[in-house]
């Protein structure tokens, strides 16, 4: 029997930390080229330090593969596109705000070593005439929901998420203009009879532009932000370390280097709940370590909207080049309404959703450019908007919506 009473904590990060200031480049790249060609193929990885973003990785445009002539007009058009990378990676700094003397978007060095995708890999995934083959990659990609939140996500990690952005949309509203683009905040939040109830320890280390500025001083700053984003009584007797460590002037890649998919759990369900074995950022949805855990969490978040049970646990398997996946495991973590082995049977049949990587995009709408917006505060437990993409609409965080529950109700 699982334990009911506990603590457990999970921490965020915001957008200008400098890892998510690297996933957040390495979409914006990958938008870029989707909103070229919606099947772009990308694999862009960034690196960030003082003064100096480094942009490497593979890409392609489908015609790269389908015989000589047409491979070299493509090779052609890759290279036509290049010059805008470094502008890419520039308007992500200055949009999330720094203006640092050692990291300035208008003065850092950005340097592009992007280049062709492998044919090995290629082939891989695109057959004759353009015919999807299979999965980019082999590996395993989880999805997690559970009811203890009406997004149905773990409240540490969702509120975490909530404290920080919360921030950001006042800093960059003008309401704080004391504090910098680089934070993190961490809840251990307290559940008795297995429902989060309150918080026990609050943390918030936030990057300030004013010198002398103590930890009690940031603190009065963000409370009545943290206020409002927390469950009324949630912060009743809670301990709270803000800036513990005093001064927290130089942020960003200045202070600590970035790189590209280095803040997995936070991506995800901030440790409540298994990752696989790859991130998420700069990578086009053919690779499953993307589009499968969307689905993952898609599939889990409508057996618990379905009332099937509280808590959910799908894990996913591919092999590269093979379109089916190679297993379905469901665990409903004793909260379940009816077997899971007769979930995982539905789902392997793929009556109530195509978990092919093409059957994956098409249903979820993945093959467009939306995902610069997935960089920060979690790929999960946001909520699905029709937004504006290259003059049409599109809609953000398909995975998030709750459309399957009654297929999967009929199904079971």
């Amino acid at each position: 029997m699982s334990r009911q009473n506990y603590v457990f904590t999970s921490e965020s990060v915001s957008e200008g930390h400098p890892d998510k200031l690297c996933d957040r480049i390495s979409d914006a790249v990958l938008d870029y080229l989707l909103g070229i060609d919606p099947q772009a193929r990308v694999a862009c990885e960034t690196f960030a330090t003082t003064g100096l973003v480094v942009i490497g990785g593979e890409i392609g445009l489908p015609d790269l593969v389908e015989g000589e002539r047409v491979a070299r007009q493509g090779r052609e058009r890759l290279k036509d596109h290049m010059g805008r990378i470094p502008e890419i990676a520039r308007d992500c700094i200055k949009a999330i705000g720094y203006e640092q003397e050692k990291f300035h978007w208008n003065t850092c060095h950005v340097l592009n070593f992007l280049h062709e995708q492998s044919v090995n890999i290629a082939q891989g995934v695109t057959g004759e005439g353009g015919r999807e083959q299979g999965a980019g990659d082999q590996g395993i990609m989880f999805g997690y929901a559970t009811d203890e939140t009406p997004e149905l996500m773990p409240a540490p990690i969702l509120y975490a998420h909530a404290i920080l952005r919360r921030l950001a949309e006042a800093r960059h509203a003008g309401e704080l203009p004391m504090l910098g683009p680089d934070a993190k905040s961490q809840l251990s939040v307290r559940y008795a009879d297995g429902r989060p109830v309150g918080v026990t320890q609050i943390v918030v280390s936030h990057q300030h532009l004013v010198k002398g500025l103590s930890g009690d001083d940031v603190k009065a700053i963000v409370r009545p932000y943290v206020e409002q984003v927390l469950p009324d009584g949630w912060l009743d007797g809670a301990e709270w370390h803000v800036n513990p460590t005093g001064e927290f002037l130089i942020g960003g890649p200045d202070g600590d280097a970035g790189l590209t998919g280095r803040k997995i759990i936070v991506d995800t369900y901030g440790g409540a709940a298994p990752h696989g074995g790859g991130a998420f950022s700069g990578k086009d949805p053919t690779k499953v370590d993307r589009s499968a855990a969307y689905a993952a969490r898609y599939l889990a978040k409508n057996v618990v909207a379905a009332g099937l049970a509280r808590r959910c646990t799908i894990q996913l398997s591919y092999a590269i080049g093979v379109a089916r996946p190679l297993s379905i495991y469901v665990d409903t973590h004793g909260t379940g309404e009816v077997a899971e082995d007769r979930i995982e049977r539905v789902l392997m049949e793929g009556g109530v959703m195509d978990l092919t990587p093409g059957g994956i995009r098409a249903h979820l709408k993945l093959n467009r450019p939306i995902y610069q917006r997935t960089a920060a505060y979690g790929h999960f437990g946001r909520r699905p908007e029709i937004v504006a993409v290259n003059g049409s609409e599109a809609e953000t965080f398909t995975w998030e919506k709750t459309d399957l529950a009654e297929a999967l109700r009929a199904a079971l």
